[in-house]
């Protein structure tokens, strides 16, 4: 019997964090929950890596537009050392610029009401976690076909 890994992806905020997950064969991406930046944060994010089987993580990190690192990227790197100390797994970095302009206009296209995108910023933060995770996917895709 073979057993599946997921890769997780990880949308970062100091108020909330975005996760989605692959499915088993690591093709498709899809949000999962958005997490509260809290004391619950830790037990929560170690039980869906264990429980869904995570043998990977792709961490969104912010650059400008000048393609530097954003002033919050140190943020971002204190949450992966505590990810890798909690986990133990191999965690990748990945560009996360527009993700999250990218996830309020696909709700939109979506037809989700204005009222729920102002008030649920959780749709936001799972899908940014999402578009993340695809785009790291599929470079993965193109770089295996080569």
């Amino acid at each position: 019997m073979t057993t599946y890994q997921r890769i997780l992806g990880i949308d970062y905020g100091s108020r909330r964090i975005g996760v989605s997950l692959s499915d088993p064969l690591g093709i498709i991406a899809q949000p999962r929950a958005t997490l509260k930046n809290d004391s619950t944060l830790w037990n929560e994010l170690v039980r869906i890596i264990r429980t869904e089987n995570v043998k990977l993580v792709v961490v969104g990190m912010p650059f400008n537009l000048k393609g530097k690192k954003a002033r919050s990227s140190e943020e971002v790197q204190e949450f992966i050392k505590r990810l890798q100390q909690e986990t133990r797994l191999e965690i990748v970095t990945w560009d996360e610029r527009f993700t999250t302009t990218i996830a309020r206009q696909t709700l939109l296209d979506m037809g989700t009401k204005k009222k729920d995108r102002r008030t649920d910023k959780q749709n936001v933060d799972a899908m940014a976690a999402s578009l993340i995770l695809q785009s790291f996917l599929d470079s993965t895709k193109k770089s295996l076909s080569c």
